[in-house]
Formats: structure tokens, sequence, C-alpha cells
């Protein structure tokens, strides 16, 4: 079966409902969880000088710790070796940044949730596990949202 599945978290409902499927998932030890968080780019027009984007950039990398953190414990919980990693998107795609972390670690499978969005939503928003199922170079099981 799968001996090491990677989960990108991002602190929703639905990345948390992937990461309990990457756990059921696992069936025998040795096995392992990579947790990853993208740090996204933030791009916004402010000629005025408003924000302070380090401070913004700053809050946004605490959110993602806190994120992967709660996820952690969780799966030390179901006694899975689990590893976290707190990435920095850098001008990539997120997609692209999530199966490049899998390509390094070696993963086996990746397991995202999606929140089903449709229409402009879609539009608007665009689907990181869409972009992850299109490029991944490993298998990918996505999980919907409820």
């Amino acid at each position: 079966m799968y001996k090491r599945i990677l989960v990108p978290i991002d602190g929703s409902s639905t990345s948390d409902r992937a990461l309990y499927e990457a756990i059921k998932l696992i069936d025998a030890q040795p096995a392992q969880i990579q947790l990853v968080h993208v740090v996204e780019d933030l791009q916004f027009l402010d000629a005025e000088g408003y924000v302070d984007y380090a401070e913004l950039r700053e809050l946004t990398r605490k959110i993602g710790e806190r994120a992967l953190s709660r996820a952690e414990e969780i799966v030390r919980q179901a006694d899975i070796t689990v590893e976290t990693t707190l990435l920095d998107a850098n001008g990539e795609r997120i997609a692209q940044v999530i199966d490049a972390a899998a390509a390094r670690w070696s993963a086996d499978l990746i397991v995202i949730g999606t929140h089903g969005r449709s229409g402009f939503s879609h539009l608007l928003f665009g689907s990181v596990a869409e972009g992850v199922v299109r490029g991944a170079s490993v298998p990918v099981l996505l999980v919907r949202s409820e």
C-alpha cells in the first residue's frame, strides 16, 4: 500500500477531511505523512503604501504554521510518523510547488481536498486541486468538501 503520503494543508475543513482520508489509507507501518502548507505570494495594488507587506507575509506564515501544527497533532495521535513543511510559492503556482514537494520527498500519493467550486467562483479562485491533478508526477486522491 502507500508508504509516503503528502497532504497539502490550508487550515480548512476540506483539508482536514483529506488528512483523515490519508490516515485511513495507512494500514501498516512503517508509513509516513508529510504535511505541506504553501504560503502564497501577496500581490496587491497599493500605490499609496498603506499595506505593510512584510507584516502581512509574516501573518500568513504564522497562519500556515498553526494549520500545520494542528494537523501534525492529528497525525501523531494516529501514531503515524509525520513531517511538516512550510513552503513559499516564490512566484510559482501552488499546484507546481506541491508537486515539486511530492517529487523531492518521493511521495507515493498526494491526498488533497477540493472545495468543489464551479462556475464564476471556480473562474475567480481557480482550483489548486485541479492544478495538482493535471500536473502531478504521482497519483492523486481528491477528497471533496462536505
